[in-house]
């Protein structure tokens, strides 16, 4: 990872995904995570502060470097034990059948081998362990579309391989059989970064 990667885009992400208009979708899908738990794509750690009170450990992957100096301001200040761990979120180490819960919000966008990455958050969930996700990516209107597909080339690289076209049900819905999904407009963004996937996919017991 360069300069840019690792030294100015930690602080691009922290400013736009700590949008107050976002609050709100992680306050509604990460008040159901329990038990053993994941999160993919930890970043400046704008999670912490909306997992439940009674959650007391909390395992973190993120592949950027960069990121780890404005997350830890947020693990000091979190009653949350964080276990930090720098890795790709394509190849896990962690065991089969360890997880309850797994995490990701915006992070799909960015991963290059989103499949991989899927496959990897079904194999370390329990049986009847449950993914929990918002993700921003393809809109069902065929005008943000055209314009998603056509600004995507420019965001990959300003987002550092984030994609605004990604069809995130299509993509959770090859991994997992149960899957629920609500799509809409997040409030007060621009439709074309603000078509929001929220949903919980169950791995089959």
């Amino acid at each position: 990872m360069g300069f840019y990667s690792q030294k100015i885009l930690p602080y691009l992400l922290d400013w736009s995904l700590s949008n107050p208009n976002l609050a709100k979708y992680r306050q509604e899908i990460l008040a159901q995570v329990k038990g053993e738990v994941l999160e993919i794509g930890f970043g400046t750690g704008v999670n912490l502060s909306y997992y439940p009170k009674e959650l007391q450990k909390l395992i973190t992957v993120d592949i950027n470097p960069g990121v780890a100096k404005l997350a830890e301001k947020r693990i000091q200040a979190s009653s949350i034990t964080v276990d930090y761990r720098v890795l790709n979120g394509e190849s896990l180490p962690m065991k089969d059948n360890t997880f309850d819960s797994v995490v990701s919000t915006f992070t799909l966008c960015s991963i290059a081998q989103v499949a991989a990455a899927l496959k990897e958050i079904y194999r370390v969930l329990k049986p009847g362990g449950k993914f929990f996700f918002i993700e921003h990516g393809l809109s069902k209107d065929s005008q943000i579309q055209a314009w998603q597909n056509r600004l995507t080339p420019i965001q990959k690289v300003i987002g550092d391989g984030c994609h605004l076209n990604r069809n995130i049900r299509q993509l959770v819905e090859q991994q997992f059989d149960h899957v629920i999904i609500e799509e809409m407009y997040a409030d007060s963004l621009p439709k074309i970064v603000g078509y929001l996937y929220k949903g919980v996919a169950t791995k089959a017991t």
